[in-house]
């Protein structure tokens, strides 16, 4: 339905009628969002910006019954103008599942969602793609997971900053790495780490923390050094601080791989790779995003 003026209020006259369950498209929201969280992406897909251009509309569902018609006539009573579409019933709670599949990384590794078999050759990595962070099939993530079947193994430590879903250190742990430490500045991520651990029997491997690597030096501490294999695949706008503190977390020999990088941001992660005094011994390219591995110089 389209909301002339304040969504929420709309969404308010809706609830004093018994109705529940809104969604509201607005693109002043969505510009608000994007606004505000420029720390995770660096560049929002055109097609998505073009279906929220001009919107500002409540969305709900009605029975196709006397009843719905019933409430439908209320709205135009009440001065609003619903736009009603017919859609097929359908088990609305689980139908996104049909959209996962799964999604090869590598030349070992599977990422399979957690309610699907998978009898083939690769190896697994379980994911539940409904929790609130990446399903393992963008080519950042991808590039990332080769790269850790190339240095996770028996007896690895690693370390995964901006871990979200966890899925980069599952991988290790399922690999055989000995200990996998993960931070993310959101508070929800241990718990949905934790989860997509047990579903690979790995989460005795993990160590989970909360906060800012960058700005926190006691976080900092408390993660250590030593680790064989540091994985950051966020953006380069948080990469480029945080390579500056990524050689006190690595061992000897140990590599840093990062990702998340888009295209023509490439040179400026190099620089600051170089000037941390890490040279990077592999650049990797898959659609238009970057992934460097890279070593003490």
């Amino acid at each position: 339905m389209p909301a002339h003026g304040d969504p929420e209020a709309v969404c308010d006259a809706l609830t004093a009628m018994g109705l529940e369950g809104f969604v509201i498209e607005d693109e002043q929201d969505f510009k608000g969002f994007l606004e505000n969280n420029t720390q995770y992406w660096d560049f929002v897909d055109e097609a998505l910006a073009s279906s929220m251009a001009g919107t500002s509309r409540v969305k709900f569902w009605l029975p196709d019954s006397d009843e719905g018609r019933a409430v439908v006539a209320q709205l135009y009573e009440k001065g609003m103008a619903p736009q009603t579409r017919a859609v097929a019933d359908a088990d609305w709670e689980n139908n996104w599942q049909d959209y996962y599949k799964p999604v090869e990384a590598g030349e070992k590794l599977v990422i399979v969602p957690q309610w699907q078999d998978y009898d083939g050759g690769r190896t697994p990595v379980r994911l539940d793609p409904g929790l609130l962070f990446g399903t393992g099939d963008h080519p950042t993530t991808r590039m990332c997971l080769a790269a850790v079947e190339k240095f996770a193994g028996p007896g690895k430590r690693v370390l995964d900053l901006g871990c979200g879903s966890g899925i980069l250190g599952i991988a290790a742990a399922v690999l055989g790495a000995e200990a996998v430490t993960a931070a993310d500045v959101d508070e929800k991520a241990p718990d949905i780490v934790r989860d997509n651990a047990k579903l690979n029997g790995v989460e005795d491997a993990f160590t989970v923390h909360v906060g800012d690597v960058i700005a926190s030096g006691k976080l900092r501490a408390k993660l250590g050094g030593g680790y064989d294999l540091v994985l950051a695949n966020i953006v380069a706008d948080v990469i480029i601080p945080l390579v500056p503190y990524v050689e006190a977390f690595m061992a000897p020999e140990g590599v840093f791989v990062c990702s998340g990088i888009i295209d023509g941001r490439q040179d400026e992660v190099r620089a600051a790779l170089e000037a941390a005094h890490l040279a990077v011994t592999e650049h990797r390219t898959m659609e238009e995003w970057h992934c460097f591995e890279a070593r003490r110089a």
